[in-house]
């Protein structure tokens, strides 16, 4: 019976001890749940993903041992807070107050690095103080919001006004710790009565617009009746189009018909006029024959006995001047001895002969003239040789002396030809002939 008590206590006492043990870890075990974060604050430290030192360290779902009497554990809901706005006479772009109801879903994180921020902020908060720090939060994002938008576009785009007011939340959000999950806008009104107008504005051009598709269709309607009646109309005149140049058609072929006999029928003529204008043209040759031989007896022969004729007269005619000019020249060839022979006198003789045809050829261009004076200067007043006399003198004789021997007056020819004044006309009786010099035909006597 001693020896039972013992054991008995030894029981309770272990008994009591695993109580205890139980109890304690019980104390310092905590458990986190998927959808809460335990922060651990007040002993150990914890680096951060970006490399910075907290000092405090957090679970989520796991276990872990808290260290008594120097770390103390806060609990983190990670569940979403459903926060109802509403916003009374926000002022939107255009000076409109306007009543805007939406519902946003909003969160804790659990990741870094925005669980720090919630830390920081909300640690030791309750979920009602958070969801008003929320809630005020987004009712400035919203007013803000409407301060850029029309009531035309915050009433009839809620999706994009939605967007661009979570676009601007999600930044003031973030920055506070919070998650911003949706944001709806439920109702927007106004109590000008701005939006109403709106509506009947929009209804009114509803109206108009179904009004303007009415009379679209009926107008669409007509249009198809008539056009149903045009194309029987030119499905008829198509018709009477296919028949026109069905006839046509025949009539080209019966045209063609006759056109070919009447081709025919002028071929032959063109082959007849055409043979007799091939005989006609052997009749021509014929008598272009004819002509031929009539021009040889007529013209050619005689034209060529001409030329014969001419010929032998030109033969016999060279001949002449050939045996003149070999008389010509024994004349010259006595006369050039005779001369050598004759002395001053022979020179004076030759000179008269040689300005005879000279002074032909000088009054050849000027026509026939007559001859009414001849006079004959002697020599000048000298050594008694006739060439120490002036070339005055000399020229006056010279003159003279062809004058006495061709009738011609140089003096006389010069001034009618020049203008000169003529001088004073000398008796026939008056003129007078150097020695051995015989008058010629144009000297009057």
């Amino acid at each position: 019976m001693a020896f039972v008590v013992p054991l008995f206590a030894l029981a309770i006492i272990g008994v009591v001890a695993v109580i205890a043990m139980l109890v304690v870890i019980k104390n310092v075990l905590y458990v986190s749940g998927p959808n809460e974060v335990l922060v651990f604050s007040g002993w150990g430290k914890q680096t951060t993903a970006d490399g910075k030192t907290i000092g405090y360290r957090f679970i989520k779902g796991g276990r872990t041992f808290r260290i008594p009497l120097f770390e103390t554990v806060d609990r983190m809901d990670l569940t979403n807070m459903i926060i109802e706005l509403q916003v009374k006479n926000a002022y939107s772009k255009g000076g409109i107050p306007l009543t805007v109801q939406g519902v946003a879903n909003i969160k804790v994180p659990g990741e870094e690095p925005l669980i720090h921020n919630v830390v920081e902020r909300f640690l030791g908060k309750s979920r009602n103080e958070i969801m008003e720090i929320a809630q005020e939060t987004l009712e400035g994002n919203l007013r803000g919001v409407l301060a850029t938008l029309t009531p035309e576009q915050v009433n009839q785009d809620k999706e994009a006004f939605a967007a661009k007011l979570t676009e601007e939340a999600e930044h003031d959000l973030s920055t506070i710790g919070l998650v911003l999950d949706t944001l709806k806008i439920q109702n927007v009104t106004d109590e000008v009565g701005y939006l109403d107008a709106i509506g009947r504005m929009l209804s009114a051009q509803v109206r108009r617009n179904a009004q303007i598709a009415e009379a679209r269709t009926k107008a669409e309607a007509a249009e198809q009746k008539w056009r149903n009646t045009m194309e029987a109309e030119v499905s008829k005149l198509d018709a009477q189009m296919q028949v026109a140049a069905k006839e046509n058609e025949r009539r080209i072929l019966d045209a063609r018909t006759k056109r070919e006999a009447m081709i025919a029928e002028q071929q032959a003529e063109v082959q007849a006029l055409i043979a007799q204008s091939q005989a006609e043209i052997g009749m021509q040759d014929a008598r272009i024959e004819q002509v031929k031989l009539q021009l040889q007896a007529d013209i050619i022969q005689p034209a060529e006995a001409a030329r014969q004729k001419a010929e032998q007269n030109a033969k016999a005619e060279a001949a002449r001047i050939v045996e003149q000019g070999r008389a010509t020249a024994l004349v010259l060839k006595n006369l050039a001895a005779t001369y050598r022979g004759s002395g001053t006198n022979g020179r004076d003789v030759l000179l008269m002969q040689k300005l005879v045809p000279m002074l032909g050829q000088i009054t050849g261009t000027i026509g026939e003239l007559k001859i009414d004076r001849l006079t004959v200067i002697g020599p000048g007043h000298g050594n008694g040789s006739g060439g120490d006399g002036s070339l005055a003198g000399k020229l006056v004789a010279t003159s003279e002396q062809i004058k006495a021997a061709t009738g011609l007056d140089v003096p006389e020819i010069l001034r009618d030809k020049f203008g000169s004044p003529k001088p004073p006309t000398v008796p026939p009786s008056a003129r007078t002939l150097p020695p051995g010099v015989a008058p010629r035909r144009g000297d009057n006597g």
